[in-house]
């Protein structure tokens, strides 16, 4: 009895911690349990759920970039109108100048680099507001996107290039029916390696005495992560497996997790969001790193670019529209803080998919644009304002 009672206020204490990290997986499973119901069972359906990954990829890509931004306590409002511009550019160098698409795929990286080198120069050594900025950029690169297609669609793309968004992996093991053996081997095989991940980082935890998550709750959480990693990856190999923008998306997430919770880039990251003055003085390069996120998220915007029109299979005048605006709703719905230096990059994408989500599963019950929007966005002032309730208490 003497143990039951000194543990459940160790349990409780940890809960209400870490209750708004678990409460946004929980607000995940709640609104996909919803449209579950009221779309009789669609949203979950293999075709729908591997559809719901190529509608929203974009945005989890991007949403990576826009983190770091965010966590540094500024704001990118051109990402949409970029990813928009290096379409463009894509369509320009493929299907005008017939480039081959490897060259032209560097090449619009760099473009995405050069535009965030440009933005990021101004806000970290020029000191201007990384919100006009951005707004400069987003009326710039929409109004060049548009001149340089002349008003007008191009395409279609190589068939090589639409791979990147509308392809899947080569299975492995040919003649298996419906179900593509090798797409979830790849699912169960990540689903180890997270609860390994996790395991070890929470024994690296302990061992440098950090309050860590008690061994029940986090045993139940690995075989809760385990079986929806698996469940999810069985339904998508019963349709065509994996996607190839799944893979990179998933890679992308492994990538920028590792360095923002294992590298001193990281850590000075967001040193400089919790309070940039203290930072730069105890030696951090403030005005650089500063320059380095607007620069990836140049890179991330344009991957993404590259990404939905690979998609579409043409470059539009108005591909990017409104863009930026899902992705700053995924990184603060995903607990990011307004005020900087907090946010993780777990919760960039449980955002990203709530908001992905729910644009999937408006759009099967019929629900107009104009009620999504209105929707979308009480949803996002809930969460900023459940930011600043917790920054007051």
């Amino acid at each position: 009895m003497t143990d039951k009672t000194v543990a459940l206020p160790g349990h409780a204490g940890f809960i209400k911690n870490n209750l708004r990290n678990y409460g946004m997986l929980l607000s995940l499973f709640a609104i996909m349990l919803f449209f579950q119901v009221m779309t009789d069972g669609t949203l979950l359906q293999p075709l729908n759920l591997t559809n719901l990954v190529l509608q929203n990829s974009y945005i989890v890509i991007m949403a990576l970039g826009m983190l770091l931004i965010i966590v540094t306590g500024h704001i990118d409002l051109s990402v949409g109108s970029v990813a928009g511009f290096v379409g463009a550019v894509a369509a320009v160098l493929m299907v005008r100048y017939h480039i081959a698409y490897p060259l032209a795929f560097i090449a619009c990286l760099l473009v995405g680099a050069l535009i965030g080198a440009a933005q990021g120069y101004w806000v970290a050594y020029f000191k201007i507001p990384s919100f006009i900025v951005t707004l400069a950029g987003m009326l710039v690169f929409k109004g060049l996107a548009l001149a340089i297609l002349a008003g007008q669609s191009v395409g279609p793309f190589p068939p090589t290039f639409q791979k990147l968004s509308s392809g899947f992996i080569p299975e492995l093991f040919p003649g298996a029916g419906t179900l593509y053996p090798t797409s979830l081997l790849i699912g169960a095989v990540l689903a180890v390696a997270l609860v390994y991940t996790s395991a070890k980082s929470r024994m690296r935890q302990a061992s440098h005495g950090i309050e860590v998550e008690p061994f029940a709750f986090f045993v139940a959480k690995s075989a809760v992560l385990f079986a929806v990693i698996v469940f999810f990856a069985g339904l998508i190999a019963s349709h065509r497996g994996l996607p190839n923008v799944l893979v990179i998306m998933t890679a992308l997430i492994a990538l920028y997790g590792f360095v923002t919770t294992r590298t001193v880039i990281g850590r000075h990251i967001y040193a400089i969001g919790g309070n940039a003055r203290a930072a730069s003085l105890s030696g951090i390069k403030t005005e650089r790193l500063t320059f380095l996120t607007f620069v990836n998220m140049g890179v991330l915007a344009a991957l993404a670019g590259l990404v939905f029109a690979a998609r579409l299979n043409t470059a539009t005048p108005k591909a990017g529209a409104g863009f930026e605006l899902d992705v700053i709703a995924a990184c603060f719905i995903g607990g990011a803080s307004a005020y900087g230096g907090v946010g993780r990059v777990g919760g960039a994408v449980i955002g990203a998919m709530i908001m992905g989500v729910m644009n999937n599963g408006m759009s099967i019950l019929g629900i107009g644009i104009d009620y999504q929007q209105v929707i979308k966005g009480l949803v996002l002032l809930g969460a900023v304002c459940l930011d600043v309730y917790n920054q007051r208490r």
